[in-house]
């Protein structure tokens, strides 16, 4: 039997990747678990992406996957910047067309984390609980990421001063610097955690 969890995300700056791709790491370490990696598509225009600052987004070969690939997977990860206080459009966009999938409960009762990227430390983290509604609304079940301090102690390390954008809410990091060791870590084992949780459904559900 194999544990399928989809990595869902929308990266506009890069790190919003760097940390898919350590949560499909972690995810992919657990025995009998398949972590995939999933971009939502774009929905502005080059000419848009350009006036945000973004004129040379990098193209990933990350494949695009559509709302009925959902229903395939066991767990999810999904992933999305914080843009003025919101999850990014695009990411909304796709959550908009699962509508068939909600009415057909097909994501009911199947795990899923949650990554962000933010401007600053101040940029928004709370904002996650927003999308937690979103989850909920599927009757999803929303991975407790408090799980996070008892896999990654070094997010309540004070002996060393260094950025950190993981938190409580999900995994995380900045934009426009580097994604640092310990949020690609903390990344690792949160795909880790999904994986284990999510393996542990399916195999109750059998």
């Amino acid at each position: 039997m194999t544990v399928k969890v989809y990595i869902v995300y929308y990266a506009m700056h890069g790190n919003e990747e760097r940390l898919a791709k350590e949560v499909e790491k972690g995810a992919n370490s657990v025995e009998g678990v398949e972590g995939k990696l999933w971009q939502v598509p774009e929905t502005l225009s080059a000419e848009e992406l350009a006036k945000l600052g973004e004129p040379t987004k990098a193209k990933s070969d990350v494949p695009i996957i559509t709302p009925n690939e959902l229903s395939k997977a066991d767990g999810f990860f999904f992933g999305f910047p914080i843009i003025f206080g919101k999850m990014a459009s695009q990411f909304k966009a796709f959550i908009d067309e699962t509508g068939d999938l909600w009415k057909a409960e097909q994501l009911a009762a199947k795990p899923a984390g949650i990554l962000i990227t933010t401007c600053c430390q101040g940029g928004g983290k709370e904002i996650v609980h927003t999308a937690i509604t979103q989850l909920e609304k599927h009757r999803m079940i929303y991975v407790s990421t408090e799980i996070g301090y008892i896999y990654c102690t070094g997010m309540v390390k004070e002996n060393e001063v260094e950025e950190k954008g993981e938190g409580t809410y999900g995994a995380g990091t900045y934009n426009g610097r580097v994604t640092n060791r310990s949020e690609l870590a903390d990344a690792f084992q949160r795909g880790v955690c999904i994986a284990v949780i999510t393996k542990m459904f399916k195999e109750a559900a059998a």
